[in-house]
């Protein structure tokens, strides 16, 4: 792939992922205000959770989505302020994804299964 067409791609992913973030704050912001208007105890939020196959399925995506649009944000910055660039950057930004993405998941099975 040339590097043209990987700025392309790594461009329309943090776009697709903002789009997803953005729908995804939305509806998490909403869900803390019907719970807090609602009185409802963390207790009972956890019950509601383990009950529903769809909370896990919208907070895993929630992570994947932070897992590609992060690090596609930190890139430019790494690029404009550190002059990194190349493989050293890919493998930096590669290991920082996958935190995200292992790290935020575990959190999901820890809160909804």
């Amino acid at each position: 792939m040339t590097p043209a067409a990987a700025a392309t791609w790594r461009w329309l992913a943090q776009r697709v992922s903002a789009a997803v973030l953005a729908l995804c704050v939305v509806v998490h912001l909403c869900t803390i205000l019907y719970a807090t208007r609602q009185g409802l105890s963390a207790q009972a939020l956890l019950g509601r959770a383990h009950a529903s196959v769809a909370w896990p399925v919208f907070y895993a995506v929630f992570v994947i989505a932070v897992a590609v649009h992060a690090p596609l944000g930190l890139r430019v910055v790494l690029e404009e302020w550190s002059g990194l660039r190349g493989r050293l950057l890919d493998v930096l930004l590669g290991i920082f994804a996958l935190t995200l993405l292992v790290g935020g998941l575990r959190a999901v099975a820890a809160v909804t299964l």
